[in-house]
């Protein structure tokens, strides 16, 4: 859907201002000329935007570049790489991590560590992340970065436009605000505000969404695609099996922001028991730790034994690697269930594709050929399935680069 069209100057002078930047961090080093052509304003009028722009920190010049025009090549504009920056953090059930990402797009910091948040009390967890928060953000002053905000990727469903966590169930959290308990000092640059808006001198914009949510943002900023898919359904997994459905471009996130909860999707009406309080969820298929029981492991054993996020992944991978007969029939099992429960967004959706991200990526090999007989068994045309490259990095990034767009949209609320 167009945005509508601005009513003020101030609001035409914001968005002239944003198509500058998104013109310049679309197609790379640009003249001045060239992000004129690109967006159809004049010459004149795109020097004076671009002059803002570089006093502000937000652009630099890189010196003469080659435009194909005939001429004395123009002043080559970049994105500036010293200037704000995205703080993005993941909250997941075995760990913890954060990184700081400019406005070009390159990761500038990044910091992990393996913890054990499974029905955890959020207090220490969420203190643990305000620190590592703060040592990214602390990494990127030491390089001549601004965090412009943070956004928090978690395991659950966030209450839409707020950064509650209604509920997330392998947490064992509910009802939680992120910024509350965050606090003031995580960026170390004072109130942590919640919503989407630009933050004053001081303040930080915090944001939240479920971790499968901004696999798919990163999936369809950084996927690689050419050109990018306008309609896909993304799926990813850690302990459990999440969702997230693009369309024409933009997140659909539901009426309360609950959308794409595909590990409750039945696949089996007559199975078993879900912590949901469902029957037969996907997620009881194949989910971490059903794999790991249909393939003879014991889940909490193996946790212990493999702690850390993805070991277990590792693990299933390896041995299906080296022939595993349970590991592969646990595998196709889990691949049949994926197709079943796909089979009804792909009939809702008739997306252009699908994309497995996060731990499936790692698995896909093994999960895809039940997944796509599945798929073709029950539908006429079924659309095809791609794997991510960016795999499990793929909440943690698209947290970071959400706080970058949000600096690329509205400029005047990001100056130096």
């Amino acid at each position: 859907m167009a945005a509508p069209a601005p009513n003020t100057q101030q609001e035409m002078r914001r968005r002239n201002l944003a198509r500058v930047l998104h013109a310049v961090a679309d197609g790379g080093p640009r003249s001045r000329a060239a992000v004129a052509a690109r967006i159809g304003l004049t010459r004149t009028a795109v020097s004076t935007l671009v002059d803002e722009l570089l006093g502000a920190g937000l652009l630099v010049e890189l010196g003469p570049g080659r435009s194909g025009a005939v001429g004395r090549p123009g002043t080559a504009l970049a994105l500036s790489d010293s200037g704000p920056c995205g703080i993005g953090a993941e909250i997941g059930v075995d760990h913890l991590a954060v990184c700081a990402v400019d406005l070009r797009g390159e990761v500038r910091a990044r910091t992990a560590m393996d913890a054990a948040n499974r029905d955890s009390d959020p207090g220490p967890v969420l203190k643990q992340l305000a620190r590592l928060v703060g040592e990214v953000a602390n990494e990127a002053r030491g390089l001549g970065l601004r965090p412009a905000g943070l956004a928090v990727a978690v395991p659950g469903l966030v209450a839409r436009g707020t950064t509650t966590v209604v509920q997330a169930p392998n947490l064992g959290w509910t009802d939680l605000d992120l910024a509350a308990h965050l606090g003031g000092g995580a960026l170390g640059t004072g109130a942590l505000t919640g919503g989407g808006g630009g933050g004053g001198e001081g303040t930080a914009v915090c944001s939240m969404d479920n971790e499968a949510n901004l696999g798919a943002l990163a999936e369809l900023w950084l996927g690689g695609h050419t050109p990018p898919p306008g309609d896909f359904v993304h799926v990813s997994a850690e302990i459990g099996i999440g969702a997230a459905i693009v369309v024409d471009g933009e997140l659909l996130r539901g009426t309360r922001g609950f959308a794409g909860e595909l590990g409750h999707v039945p696949v089996r009406p007559e199975g078993r028991p879900c912590a949901c309080g469902g029957i037969g969820c996907l997620e009881q298929y194949a989910g971490e730790e059903a794999v790991l029981r249909a393939a003879g492991l014991d889940p909490r054993a193996t946790a212990a034994q493999y702690p850390g996020p993805g070991a277990r992944i590792d693990l299933l991978a390896t041995r299906a690697e080296g022939g595993d007969r349970a590991v592969l029939g646990a595998l196709a099992e889990a691949g049949s269930a994926l197709g079943t429960a796909l089979t009804g967004a792909v009939n809702l959706l008739d997306p252009q594709t699908v994309v497995l991200g996060g731990a499936l990526a790692r698995l896909a090999p093994w999960l895809l050929p039940s997944l796509e007989h599945e798929l073709g068994r029950r539908l006429a045309g079924p659309p095809p399935v791609s794997v991510s490259r960016l795999g499990a990095e793929g909440p943690l990034l698209g947290a970071a680069h959400s706080v970058v767009r949000a600096v690329l949209d509205d400029p005047l609320a990001h100056r130096a």
